[in-house]
């Protein structure tokens, strides 16, 4: 298995530098970390990757048995780990990738020793005595619309989960990232996503942690952010000054200087 070309991995920055993984999220690859490489490349190692069935990955490679659990993700996350020999990797990840990471961290121990949790959420349907943002209606309401019309659901969905309208080259840079998807490939990582509850992985994390959120976010509210600190003793919470579920993209600098200012604690 040639894990570098399945997973499509790139390495940029200094060789002999500490090492950053960034990790996608739903329906986008790795492109999305494009505004913040270049700051954390002049002090980091940072190496970036598709999931399978996402960018350029091997699409040849996917199954769906696999990819309906985060723990394929979170597979995929250790292949490339171990391809690069890496050893105490901070696993940067963005929201699902936030528990993938979580994931990857219990499978091999060795490999990952930090982790950055941007804009994370262990469930998104609410529970009794936890606030996710939406009613289970209001996801099967959204699975059922992205099965019915992934094209529409994408142009709809998009702008909301990045925000800031004013800004409208945001949403549509991200529904660009969703329309590039096999529709087959993101409704089964659409499931994945919006129908897991990794709380209970969270209680057995003991790693040094930065969970990042943002002041408004339609898709992991502040009580999410509150939550995932308080399930992790040793996290540190930073709520950045930014609005939307993707701030490497709507406020780079500040999610660049966030991550920074973490690891130089770690």
């Amino acid at each position: 298995m040639d894990v570098r070309r399945r997973n499509n991995v790139n390495v940029i920055g200094r060789d002999d530098a500490p090492v950053l993984v960034l990790a996608h999220g739903f329906g986008c690859d790795q492109n999305m970390w494009r505004l913040v490489v270049p700051a954390l490349a002049e002090r980091f190692r940072v190496v970036l990757f598709d999931y399978v069935g996402s960018g350029r990955s091997d699409l040849s490679a996917w199954n769906e048995e696999r990819y309906s659990s985060l723990h394929g993700y979170a597979s995929d996350a250790v292949d490339v780990c171990e391809e690069l020999d890496l050893r105490q990797a901070v696993f940067v990840g963005h929201s699902v990738s936030a528990m993938v990471g979580v994931l990857a961290a219990q499978a091999a121990p060795e490999r990952i020793g930090a982790l950055v949790m941007v804009t994370p959420s262990p469930r998104y349907i609410d529970d009794e005595g936890y606030r996710g943002g939406f009613s289970t209606e209001d996801i099967d309401e959204l699975l059922d619309s992205l099965e019915a019309n992934y094209l529409g659901w994408s142009s709809a969905m998009a702008p909301v989960i990045m925000g800031n309208p004013e800004r409208p080259e945001l949403g549509q840079e991200l529904t660009n990232s969703f329309c590039a998807t096999d529709p087959d490939i993101a409704r089964v990582f659409a499931r994945t996503t919006f129908l897991t509850d990794s709380r209970e992985d969270l209680k057995g994390v003991t790693l040094p942690t930065l969970v990042l959120e943002c002041e408004q976010d339609a898709i992991a509210p502040r009580e999410v952010g509150a939550y995932v600190h308080t399930a992790i003793p040793s996290s540190r919470l930073v709520t950045l000054d930014a609005t939307g579920h993707c701030p490497q993209l709507s406020a780079p600098e500040a999610t660049a200087g966030a991550i920074l200012d973490f690891l130089e604690s770690v």
